[in-house]
């Protein structure tokens, strides 16, 4: 197929014509033509072996280069497809140098000097002989037999000077493949370089810089990626929220608060979720704190704890939630925005994020969703003894109150603006009538003095 504004085009009829009509079309007919042939004609091989006649496979070279470059951009691993082409053209370049090795030793004579391929019986034994011998060469290792003629004094000169050039182009390539393997890393995970110069330079203790370096080696090992959202930011926003709620969508379904949501809520808080990885032993939050997020267990195991921060009051584990107490706002909640418990890693856990704001946008443009949560968390916090009752109907009837004296100011407004559009138009109506009436007092003045002039120039 091809490409016709960005879309595959696989009919075949079009495909063939468009085929035709293009500079590949000559130049592959040219490639493919049986020219070895011309070998079988008398007196033709003398002159023309078989390797040169066959010299018209090289025009499929750009075709072979446009193949690689479709294969390095679609693969899943293109460092390595990378290595692969290198180490094919190292090998090819040593065939094509073993060949000319082997021709001009057939041409000063095999086995005459110690340099010059010897004269073995068997085609592979000078196969591999030549090759061998080309590998060194190219290789620069420099245990080869000390040429003895001009021709060989050339040809090894010439070698040396490829070698270098092709040294220097295998190191570039290696580097550039270890580079883009660094970028890779870089990418996805922090760099824990940084972190370890600053401790080492505050002096900071051997623990916690072992929890520091811990912490990174389990980003790393557990393929946890806590870049998304600069990694995805060059996408549009259709095809973001598409591969986010395919990375993310199956984990956030598990949450229990989630069952009964719609699909779109869920896609709009995909967006905005920030993943998180606490290590064991640090707390998430503790009591008390201003709640500025709230969390999603993804994966892993979270105490509660009571104030001394060993007593375990309860676990949590995959597929629950926490911190949403503080971010909504339930009438005659006693703890306000602070965190109402002390919340403990156990272990290594993978939390999604959720923020104040983030989690604001999302239920306003969703009421359903925000009706929801609410009242799941009223129902928590009175488990938790933390919903005063009466405050709640203070509060209620105060936005009763409040509803109702904006729909009061809501129709006085209405009246204002009625009034104020009546009042507008009688003024522009008695605007009218005065133009219309200086108007006219100005027609009777030049009336008047017209008549005026023509009586004083009969007199």
């Amino acid at each position: 197929g091809f490409l016709e504004d960005g879309i595959l085009v696989q009919d075949i009829s079009r495909t063939r014509r468009r085929y035709l009509c293009s500079w590949a079309f000559p130049w592959d007919v040219a490639a493919v033509l049986p020219t070895e042939l011309l070998c079988l004609l008398p007196g033709v091989s003398v002159v023309l072996g078989v390797p040169v006649a066959r010299a018209n496979r090289c025009l499929r070279a750009p075709r072979l280069f446009e193949a690689f470059d479709r294969c390095e951009t679609r693969t899943g691993w293109p460092n390595v497809f990378r290595v692969a082409k290198l180490t094919m053209y190292l090998v090819l370049g040593i065939h094509w140098h073993g060949c000319l090795y082997f021709a001009l030793s057939v041409r000063l004579g095999l086995g005459t000097d110690p340099w010059v391929c010897p004269a073995f019986s068997r085609p592979l034994r000078r196969y591999l002989h030549s090759f061998y011998f080309s590998t060194l060469v190219l290789a620069m290792v420099g245990d080869t037999p000390a040429p003895q003629r001009e021709e060989e004094f050339l040809f090894i000169v010439t070698s040396f000077l490829l070698a270098v050039l092709g040294f220097a182009t295998i190191t570039g390539s290696i580097s550039a493949v270890i580079a883009n393997l660094s970028a890779a890393d870089a990418a996805f995970y922090p760099d824990a370089g940084p972190v370890r110069r600053y401790l080492r330079a505050r002096g900071a203790g051997r623990q916690l810089a072992g929890r520091v370096a811990r912490w990174h080696q389990h980003l790393r090992m557990q393929r946890k990626l806590p870049a998304e959202q600069e990694v995805l930011q060059h996408l549009p926003q259709g095809l973001r929220a598409e591969v986010a709620a395919s990375v993310h969508l199956p984990a956030l379904r598990r949450v229990g608060l989630f069952h009964s949501w719609e699909h779109e809520v869920l896609q709009q808080l995909v967006l905005r979720l920030r993943p998180q990885v606490f290590g064991p032993g640090e707390f998430v939050c503790r009591r008390g704190d201003v709640g500025h997020e709230m969390y999603f267990i993804r994966e892993g195991r979270l105490a509660v704890v009571a104030e001394d921060g060993i007593t375990q009051l309860a676990v949590l584990g995959e597929g629950l939630y926490f911190g949403e107490i503080s971010l909504i706002n339930i009438k005659g909640n006693m703890a306000g925005n602070r965190r109402t418990a002390n919340i403990l890693s156990i272990g290594y856990s993978d939390l999604f994020c959720l923020g104040k704001e983030d989690l604001a946008e999302v239920l306003a443009e969703f009421p359903h969703a925000r009706a929801a949560m609410e009242a799941k968390g009223r129902e928590l916090l009175l488990r938790m003894g933390r919903l005063d009752m009466g405050a709640e109907a203070v509060a209620v009837a105060a936005e009763a109150e409040a509803e109702q004296r904006l729909r009061g100011l809501e129709v006085t407004l209405e009246g204002l603006q009625t009034r104020a559009a009546r009042l507008l138009a009688q003024l522009e109506a008695g605007a009218l009538r005065m133009a219309l009436r200086v108007q006219c007092l100005e027609e009777r003045l030049h009336l008047r003095q017209r008549d005026g002039a023509a009586g004083t120039g009969g007199a």
